[in-house]
């Protein structure tokens, strides 16, 4: 068997025709978006409408829970399917529901998504306040029952904080080096930095407005910026978060932007004339061109060994150590 392939974000419009996709691109695991704005009782939905796809697809799809699910998925021809949350709106302010929802399943969660929360501060704010008061405690209970603190959209001094105060490693699922596209949500160095020598992971996003070039960025400057990325923090701290979200149509754009917090349009990396999701670069488009990503940073000069752990190995480790309960 190859090595693993392992997505580290995707927020797709899931049906048969996408499971089929991933088992063609051979991909054993990703973490999937469930809950963006939704509270505790509307993620509790989510997972049901997981559980019934489990049941209809389950020559192609299983729920993951443990990294050795990935092992049992790749032995039986499957996709294991990992959750997670851009938000921590499930948790609404009530502590407690970290363990319940780890015991549901979710593995992933982001202390903000884009704005200020309870826990932190998102990347569009002005100012970054850092972790909270509460965030310290639920950082702690998340090492605690291995919910894993994800900080893709969070701003600098929030991420380097949660870093620092974890005593597990976090994760930024799915984001760029700022340095090489200076969008809002992709990571400066100090942040990178941060995460990666607390022994974190950082997952590079596909999402045409976090490229070089956005949807006419090339695989070669794609797999470039990887590549330098892996001389500057070590290959083992990187893997792939594609942010992929196929078929999904605007509105569901609007929801992850707009939430319920304002009855305005906000576009973030978008903008008015196109606010909708812009189209992918021609060597991404859906799971059966992860093989188009390996072979790019075969080109530059990454070993084999160090470009298995970025398509999959290193998630692999990360998942294994820390998805369990501290004994």
């Amino acid at each position: 068997m190859s090595g693993y392939l392992i997505d580290g974000l995707q927020y797709v419009n899931w049906s048969e025709k996408v499971f089929r996709q991933l088992r063609e691109g051979g991909v054993d695991a990703i973490h999937v978006t469930i809950s963006y704005h939704e509270n505790f009782r509307e993620t509790v939905l989510n997972f049901e409408k997981w559980n019934r796809w489990f049941e209809q697809y389950p020559d192609l799809i299983m729920k993951g829970q443990w990294a050795s699910d990935i092992d049992v998925a790749r032995e039986t021809g499957r996709t294991a399917v990992f959750f997670g949350f851009q938000n921590p709106s499930p948790i609404e302010d009530d502590i407690g529901l970290v363990e319940i929802l780890h015991t549901l399943g979710a593995r992933f969660m982001q202390l903000t998504y884009n704005n200020q929360s309870l826990l932190a501060t998102g990347c569009y704010e002005d100012e970054d306040a850092g972790i909270t008061r509460m965030g310290k405690q639920v950082i702690k209970e998340m090492n605690r029952v291995g919910l894993v603190v994800d900080m893709s959209h969070s701003a600098d001094r929030s991420t380097i904080e949660a870093a620092e105060i974890s005593e597990r490693p976090i994760a930024i699922t799915h984001a760029n080096p700022h340095e090489w596209q200076p969008a809002l949500r992709n990571k400066r160095e100090s942040v990178i930095r941060a995460v990666t020598e607390n022994g974190g992971m950082l997952g590079f996003s596909v999402y045409p407005h976090h490229l070089k070039d956005k949807s006419d960025c090339t695989l070669d400057s794609f797999c470039e910026m990887i590549a330098r990325t892996a001389e500057k923090y070590g290959a083992e701290h990187l893997g792939i978060g594609t942010d992929l979200c196929q078929d999904q149509p605007d509105s569901i754009v609007e929801w992850m932007r707009v939430g319920r917090w304002t009855k305005e349009i906000d576009y973030g990396e978008g903008s008015a004339s196109n606010p909708g999701f812009p189209p992918m670069p021609s060597w991404f488009e859906d799971n059966r061109h992860f093989g188009n990503i390996r072979q790019g940073l075969s080109a530059t000069g990454l070993s084999a060994d160090e470009i298995d752990g970025i398509m999959g190995g290193n998630w692999y480790r990360f998942f294994a150590e820390n998805f369990t309960p501290k004994g």
